[in-house]
């Protein structure tokens, strides 16, 4: 089954009677590096569902669930009201972590295990009641796609769960206490002080988007962006 192009919004396809739920994933950018992969769940999911993939809110037609997924514009109550449940993705153990880019944020301050959360969307955002909580561990040494590919997987993982219990799940609200945020990222948090030990600014390196959010240095008036690669193992003596 062929993904047509998302420029224009909506991806629907009519799916054969006798199917149990209408499903919508709502993700904003397609430059997202998250966005082939939840296309290729949705393709994949459309085996046994009617499952649309829209880069717009004004594009959800309504259903059973509604998915989140690195959604940037705000999605009104009237919209989240067309579904049964709508669901939001969060990579932090909530209701710790609140706010943009969590598991950033942990990996930069030398945290290893990240959870992901997967919740109800409410307002005010990330405080929804809990569905599942998921997680992995990192070894220090990953890079920005090999984090993305570690985040991804338990990312549609947690999808798949909430497609495969919907209906019985009882969803666990956030506890009063124990609330932190994060804030949003700016380029000058991918900045490297070239005067400060690599060692120590590691974290900022494996983090940076090279297409993106590249870290970068200043130095005599001028900005240099670093991208970094971590070479393949190698298997023959000597090399």
């Amino acid at each position: 089954m062929v993904l047509r192009s998302l420029g224009a919004g909506a991806v629907f396809h009519a799916m054969t009677e006798g199917k149990a739920m209408r499903i919508s994933v709502l993700c904003s950018d397609p430059a997202h590096p998250v966005f082939p992969h939840v296309a290729a769940w949705v393709e994949r999911t459309r085996a046994r569902h009617a499952c649309e993939f829209v880069t717009r809110a004004a594009d959800l037609s309504g259903g059973t669930l509604l998915f989140l997924v690195s959604t940037h514009e705000v999605v009104k109550a009237d919209r989240l009201a067309a579904y049964e449940h709508a669901l939001v993705l969060h990579a932090s153990d909530l209701p710790e972590g609140r706010g943009w880019s969590p598991h950033i944020w942990s990996i930069v301050e030398g945290r290893r295990t990240i959870v992901v959360s997967l919740l109800e969307a409410v307002e005010p955002v990330d405080t929804g009641a809990v569905w599942a909580k998921r997680s992995f561990t990192l070894g220090g040494h990953e890079l920005h796609d090999e984090i993305n590919a570690a985040l991804f997987a338990v990312e549609l993982e947690l999808l798949d769960f909430a497609v495969a219990r919907c209906g019985t799940v009882v969803p666990v609200p956030q506890p009063e206490t124990g609330a932190s945020y994060r804030r949003r990222r700016t380029p000058e948090d991918s900045r490297i002080d070239i005067d400060q030990p690599l060692r120590s600014q590691f974290p900022i390196l494996q983090v940076a988007d090279p297409e993106r959010f590249p870290a970068f240095f200043e130095k005599d008036g001028f900005v240099y962006e670093i991208i970094l690669r971590k070479r393949p193992a190698e298997t023959e003596t000597g090399r």
